[in-house]
């Protein structure tokens, strides 16, 4: 069984409603690219990839182009030992992690769908029957904070983040994140993240302010150098995400003492192969781990609630269903939360496939 052809398809994803983030990040509508791969007993494999504008060395635009730099590898390719394929193909184009990641993605569906096998078993086993999910809350006016908060809690909902830093006014974070800690009441999970936007004096007003409160921070500033510096002023627990890109990353972050809890996302690592290591890794550190990725659709969703389902017991803190927050949603046989929780999709492989109508006419083929 081998690779004979692969598709690339483009999607506009529209956020329900703009997500408003620190040093003036913005995600409204953005592009997702879909992947198939087929080979000449006609399975399919499918990925997907949507890197949103200004948060990480990665951009839509440059999948197409990466994906056709790879197209003469990944043809003749057979669908098994996924991860030294991914290591052919680092050898063949170095870096593009992202765009790596939908072709990964693909593989792995390829893998179940000829063994017959859902991604969760041969990702280390099912360890839940679902997981437990974040909902993210745009950074706007606190009260209307607390609306969404609110509203999510009756859904289910025990785990918020909190978006900080628009106006770059450390008081304005502390008044959201008290409030909406004082809306959910005591037990559920609230953080509050500024994408890198912060400096350490203001990370470090914000977080003494509400040092009494049960709170998290996310990775307030662009080095973990400066994210160790607030998690030693102000006392409160800290988890990592745009630092956290690879294994030497990880280490460091352990090494200063900032990462409680990490977020491991596909298109940062490259794919479920490097991840799957990077999950090891942060297991072994003690940190907990949010399973997800930066955007898109129900195909990088069901690869990341497969990664979150065979994630070793008490190290997964969360997961995120991030095809509920944009429209469309591709694949109609994709899962649906449910009381604040998701389950993985059932089925050999990803255990979905996206509807032909709604992908359109390709944007590149190999052949």
């Amino acid at each position: 069984m081998k690779i004979i052809k692969l598709s690339l398809w483009s999607v506009d994803l529209t956020s329900h409603e703009t997500y408003y983030m620190a040093d003036d990040k913005t995600c409204a509508t953005v592009e997702t690219h879909v992947l198939c791969l087929e080979t000449d007993t006609g399975l399919k494999g499918w990925g997907e990839v949507c890197p949103i504008p200004h948060y990480l060395p990665a951009f839509a635009k440059g999948v197409p182009s990466a994906v056709a730099e790879m197209g003469s590898e990944i043809i003749g390719m057979p669908p098994f030992g996924v991860e030294a394929q991914m290591c052919k193909l680092d050898g063949f184009l170095q870096g593009h992690a992202y765009a790596k990641s939908i072709v990964d993605i693909a593989l792995w569906d390829l893998f179940g769908k000829a063994t017959g096998q859902p991604l969760y078993t041969l990702l280390g086993g099912r360890t839940r029957r679902d997981m437990p999910l974040y909902h993210s809350i745009t950074c706007i006016a606190p009260d209307e904070m607390v609306r969404i908060a609110k509203t999510a809690f009756q859904t289910g909902i025990r785990q918020f983040q909190v978006k900080l830093g628009v106006e770059g006014d450390w008081q304005a974070d502390a008044e959201r994140l008290i409030k909406v800690r004082e809306a959910v009441g005591p037990g559920p999970l609230v953080y509050g993240d500024w994408n890198c936007g912060a400096s350490r004096l203001h990370a470090t007003r914000t977080g003494r302010s509400i040092a009494h409160l049960d709170i998290m921070l996310e990775q307030p500033c662009k080095t973990l150098d400066d994210c160790a510096a607030v998690r030693q002023a102000t006392g409160l627990p800290m988890k990592i995400d745009e630092n956290a890109h690879d294994l030497a990353s990880l280490m460091r972050a352990s090494e200063l003492g900032c990462m409680g809890a990490v977020a491991l996302k596909l298109s940062k690592f490259g794919g479920l192969s490097a991840m799957r290591r990077a999950r090891d890794l942060s297991v072994h550190l003690g940190a907990e781990i949010c399973a997800e990725c930066t955007w898109g659709s129900d195909i990088v969703t069901a690869a990341s609630l497969h990664f979150a389902a065979s994630t070793p017991h008490g190290s997964l803190m969360n997961t995120c269903d991030l095809s509920a927050y944009v429209s469309p949603r591709l694949c109609p046989d994709a899962p649906e939360r449910a009381d604040g929780r998701i389950a993985p999709p059932d089925g050999p492989g990803l255990g979905v496939a996206p509807a032909p109508e709604l992908l359109g006419n390709p944007i590149l083929e190999v052949v």
